[in-house]
């Protein structure tokens, strides 16, 4: 078996070449048809792969819950993936993925586990983009290529807020605390590929008085960050002028947020704008890459009282009138 330096190791290896490890299974027939198609969720989520346990059903549960299961002492909700994106298993539920998602740990039943890919994000593209909407946050392409299979990749923050909204987060304006201080004229760059955490970090921010520029991926975060350095300089500014802090998930297609920070805090026009990470993805292993790619903070989803904490404390300690800043005018 792998050690944890192992791990570590490896998981070093794929962030700095923007890459990452895809579970693929499968849920069952797609309606009207025989296909069975491929799903995926990051690795990194997936705690166990299970034969299914026995599963108590819940009165009032929702549909899509079959019941509840003892793993290990831990009793967890268990969701029926096929029912929620509305397929039917040809041999029934026969594997349950047990994950940690979002500081909750849940279980998901699925007919078959297929395989591990390892994809550079490149290979993922936007569900929005591709006009593909629901529960499928983005589309991943195995071979690289137009010719390649493809797998759809979950939204699991948009199914367990459905499923279980009792475990669901919400903004409360009077528990979120004060508002942020941010210098007058600029915006927090935030950057998420869900529909709902994108939804509720704009909550958020408004609570706290801050204006938000929300994108969909690291790309089209970084490409922005670079459209507003071209202005600013214009104008005799910087782009840390412009933008306070960058606020950026994790998972994101083409460009995840460890690759868009490390761009971020190499490139000397914009080293000096603070970089929190905000993610799905807990554990110490992910808050050791957070502080090796140079972000400033890390910040598990979705507590809004944590998160608006932790703006505020990275806001309070970084400097304006640092040495990259009249560097950065030129850049």
């Amino acid at each position: 078996m792998r050690n944890s330096q192992q791990e570590i190791d490896e998981r070093s290896n794929l962030i700095r070449n923007n890459q990452f490890e895809l579970l693929l299974f499968r849920l069952g027939e797609a309606p009207g048809t025989d296909q069975r198609e491929l799903y995926g969720i990051n690795v990194f989520k997936v705690r166990e792969i299970l034969e299914m346990p026995h599963v108590v059903p819940v009165v009032g549960a929702d549909p899509n819950v079959l019941g509840v299961a003892d793993i290990r002492g831990q009793v967890i909700p268990v969701i029926d993936l096929a029912a929620r994106v509305g397929c039917k298993p040809r041999h029934g539920h026969r594997i349950l993925m047990v994950t940690e998602f979002q500081r909750t740990t849940q279980g998901f039943a699925v007919e078959e586990v297929d395989d591990i890919a390892r994809l550079d994000w490149k290979q993922v593209l936007s569900a929005e983009a591709s006009a593909v909407g629901g529960d499928i946050t983005s589309i991943a392409r195995l071979d690289g290529d137009s010719s390649g299979r493809l797998v759809q990749v979950l939204d699991v923050e948009q199914i367990l807020r459905d499923v279980l909204p009792q475990h669901a987060s919400e903004v409360n304006p009077e528990t979120i605390g004060p508002t942020l201080r941010l210098p007058e004229g600029s915006v927090i760059l935030a950057a998420d590929d869900s529909a709902v955490a994108r939804t509720l970090i704009e909550q958020g921010l408004a609570a706290l008085g801050a204006a938000v520029l929300m994108t969909k991926t690291g790309k089209e975060a970084w490409e922005r960050l670079e459209t507003i350095h071209k202005d600013a300089v214009s104008k005799g500014q910087t782009a840390h002028d412009r933008v306070a802090l960058v606020l950026t998930d994790l998972e994101m297609p083409e460009m995840d947020g460890f690759t868009l920070t490390r761009n971020i805090k190499s490139d000397v026009r914009f080293r000096s704008i603070p970089v929190v990470i905000h993610s799905s993805l807990s554990g110490s292993t992910n808050e050791q890459h957070v502080s090796r790619v140079g972000a400033d903070a890390y910040v598990a989803k979705f507590v809004a009282e944590e998160l608006a904490e932790t703006l505020r404390r990275v806001l309070r300690g970084g400097p304006r009138n640092d040495p990259q800043h009249a560097m950065a005018l030129s850049a």
